[in-house]
């Protein structure tokens, strides 16, 4: 009887929650209050993809996503990015029966990656896709070490691992479990450096033994190819492997035989679509299939928006998450590669959408340095956060004559409406796209 009740009040809130607009993590919590183990008497599939990690949870879950409907399969995911047990309740009572049978054939799970250790003591995924562990939301976080710690916990007998041989982090979970593995990552390319270019280094130290770490290169930060002389830990050999990448002209090689588009030219956008590859050719999708629905993808809720100031002046968006290093040092070296003159905007308004605090510590953590590249023509910082900014371009040697500060994002707008040099971009968190966005045109 709590189980009908629970599916049954998950239903209707949802509906009610829909209709006014409200976020998804309610309807699973009220369930969770009267079935509290209402996730363990679910009839679920036997295809559980799970994907977690610091960076591209949702970019690689909505890949996944549009390769299995392409192969003609139904599946269900948390779309609407609550990938905490709550959410991933409404996500599978909303497409049960009042019975309690998950009516798709896949179950799509975007887990948290501090939260995954509650979702997953009642599911069992077939799949667990872990993309990377970084420094991400340090007051929330910690340490990523500490993430590991919690990602351990969830990790149950009978799953297959589908883990990035590129992370050190990811990779030393090999050595704690004795599940299956099944190894993505990318080979030796021209943009791979021979040091670590960010201002720490999390690949310091060997995971397993904690001795010092011997690099021959890395793609970014911690991750490339690496070896423990001491313990013997190394990068292992990848299953599914990028093994030609051209950020110029924008694709990757799978496996040296597939060749698939990027939508975003960076390496990073390229691990989350290998780890897509993978998961998807694991569930026994037809690589030709899985190459044309990545071709034809689009992101839904992405990372990569267009927009117009007045009408007239095209900028492309990019989503980067406040208090994670890694993302914001992929974009702005994305922005300082390009050919052409360029006009960046930096909103720092609100850091976080659900931990309230004031701490910019953050900031001396991101490779700002990137930013002296001389296409960068002007930069424009606007929100509350502006001096701590500013003093951090300053001492990363940015010429403070080509910046501009703003308190409000509408008179940083105003101004790029009549000053923007070159191609316009805008770098900012999910907590502050929309002061941009209700100021502009989306495309």
């Amino acid at each position: 009887m709590k189980k009908f009740l629970a599916i049954i009040i998950c239903k209707l809130t949802k509906a009610i929650c829909k209709y006014f607009g409200r976020g998804s993590s309610f309807p699973g919590q009220l369930a969770l209050k009267i079935c509290p183990d209402i996730l363990s008497r679910i009839v679920l599939p036997d295809d559980i993809v799970a994907v977690t990690g610091s960076n591209g949870k949702t970019s690689t879950v909505e890949m996944i996503h549009s390769v299995i409907e392409k192969a003609g399969k139904s599946v269900a995911y948390n779309y609407e990015g609550s990938n905490q047990i709550e959410g991933v309740t409404t996500l599978i009572l909303s497409n049960c029966s009042l019975g309690g049978k998950f009516r798709k054939d896949v179950l799509l799970i975007e887990a948290d990656e501090r939260y995954a250790k509650y979702i997953f003591s009642y599911i069992r995924p077939r799949y667990y896709v872990i993309n990377n562990l970084y420094r991400d939301q340090m007051t929330r976080n910690g340490h990523p070490e500490f993430v590991l710690e919690d990602i351990a916990k969830s990790i149950h007998e009978g799953m297959t691992l589908v883990l990035n041989t590129d992370d050190p982090l990811v990779s030393s979970l090999s050595k704690q479990f004795k599940n299956e593995v099944v190894w993505f990552g990318i080979d030796d390319n021209e943009y791979v450096s021979e040091t670590c270019e960010s201002v720490y280094d999390d690949g310091y130290y060997c995971p397993v033994c904690k001795k010092k770490m011997v690099y021959e290169y890395r793609h970014f930060a911690h991750v490339g190819k690496y070896e423990c002389k001491s313990c013997g830990f190394r990068r292992h050999k990848p299953d599914y492997v990028i093994s030609d990448i051209d950020l110029k002209k924008g694709f990757i090689t799978v496996n040296r035989s597939f060749k698939i588009d990027l939508a975003f030219h960076t390496i990073f956008n390229a691990y989350n679509i290998l780890a897509a590859y993978a998961a998807s050719n694991l569930l026994g999708i037809d690589p030709d299939v899985i190459v044309s629905a990545l071709n034809d993808y689009l992101i839904a809720n992405g990372r990569i928006k267009q927009f117009k100031i007045n009408e007239e002046i095209p900028g492309t968006l990019l989503i980067s998450k406040h208090e994670n290093t890694i993302s914001y040092n992929r974009n702005l070296q994305y922005v300082s590669s390009m050919d052409e003159d360029v006009t960046l905007l930096m909103i720092i308004d609100d850091i976080s959408r659900k931990y309230f605090t004031s701490d910019t510590s953050w900031l001396w953590d991101i490779s700002f340095e990137y930013l002296k590249s001389q296409n960068i023509r002007k930069i424009v910082i606007a929100g509350k956060y502006i001096s701590d900014l500013a003093v951090r371009l300053e001492y990363a040697g940015i010429d403070m004559g080509r910046v501009v500060t703003y308190l409000k994002t509408k008179d940083a707008v105003a101004y790029l409406s009549e000053h923007t040099e070159g191609k316009l971009f805008a770098l900012t968190c999910f907590s502050d796209e929309g002061k941009l966005l209700k100021e502009v045109t989306k495309e």
